[in-house]
């Protein structure tokens, strides 16, 4: 079960891509560094003149306060929603890279027109389900407080939905359908679900509050994610998980995402502890010990999922 291949694996052992682990790594962190450069260009020129202000004000800043004014200042909506757009740089790149590079077929990476749809709605339940599943136990352990926000900015969320959607499809194609299936045509299914996991957490290395335990619960998403597709054999239901478990994380239950910060949202929910293993502290609910469970919960449906679905091609 451990190395099951599903149609996009055979179909990526087709590519040009080297045969080497080592080879396959260092040329994903060439690309994903020119993908960081793509997404970050156009907010950075739109957010330069205010970053300078307020360095400038500080007076002589140093890297880490320069670093810190950049990053408060990306966070403001006006910065914040063009980033989450220009994150299709990263679907667009990942996408011209394995057709015209690895010579493969976007098939390959997930990219399928059966059930589209089907799957694509499925995700969106799964990946509601799982958020509110996270807060609703924060609650009931009395771990965290949720109120109803006053003025909410609807057309604001709406911006920020339609952000989201774009975000979390663009890091899917990136970690799942470009990084995963390179591997899974040429290596292990097992090495190529955990490297792609591993690789999605390290990416969130330099978000305020990463530690061991959103090291561990990223790649605990990525490994969740990784399962989901092999089990539909499209990149669709994990676009759709991705996007609303962000969407819904910072903009429904008002919970900073991967340490961002806050954003314009319907509930505020704020910690009632000292405790950032089960508030996720700075991180956000994704650092603490209730994702880490739910996230368990999801391997292990997706396992037995799997191996039913194994032995009905079996039989």
């Amino acid at each position: 079960m451990l190395n099951y291949k599903p149609k996009m694996f055979e179909e990526s052992k087709k590519s040009t891509a080297s045969e080497n682990l080592i080879v396959n790594i260092l040329v994903f962190i060439g690309i994903f560094l020119l993908i960081l450069l793509a997404e970050s260009a156009i907010p950075l020129i739109l957010s330069f003149d205010e970053i300078q202000s307020q360095i400038n004000s500080v007076g002589t800043a140093d890297l880490h306060t320069a670093m810190e004014i950049s990053a408060r200042v990306s966070m403001k909506p006006k910065y914040l929603i063009p980033t989450l757009f220009c994150t299709a740089f990263g679907t667009l790149i990942s996408l011209i890279y394995c057709r015209f590079s690895e010579a493969r077929y976007i098939s390959s990476m997930g990219v399928r027109k059966n059930k589209i749809f089907t799957h694509y709605f499925q995700g969106i339940i799964v990946g509601l389900a799982m958020m509110t599943a996270i807060v609703m136990i924060s609650l009931i352990f009395n771990i965290n407080n949720i109120l109803l926000c006053t003025n909410i900015n609807f057309a604001l969320i709406a911006l920020y939905f339609l952000g989201f959607f774009v975000q979390g499809m663009s890091e899917e194609f990136i970690f799942r359908g470009y990084l995963m299936n390179t591997l899974g045509g040429k290596h292990h299914t097992l090495t190529a679900v955990l490297v792609s996991a591993a690789a999605f957490s390290l990416a969130h290395l330099t978000n305020p509050g990463y530690n061991l335990l959103t090291f561990i619960n990223l790649a605990m998403f990525g490994g969740f994610a990784s399962l989901y597709m092999i089990c539909f054999d499209d990149i669709w239901g994990v676009c759709a998980i991705h996007s609303i478990w962000n969407f819904t994380q910072g903009s429904l239950y008002g919970i900073s995402v991967s340490g961002t910060g806050n954003t314009e949202s319907i509930f505020r929910t704020t910690a009632k502890t000292s405790s950032q293993i089960l508030s996720g502290g700075d991180f956000g609910i994704e650092g603490s010990i209730i994702t880490t469970f739910v996230l368990a919960v999801g391997i292990l449906v997706l396992f037995f999922m799997l191996r039913r679905k194994i032995q009905q091609n079996e039989s």
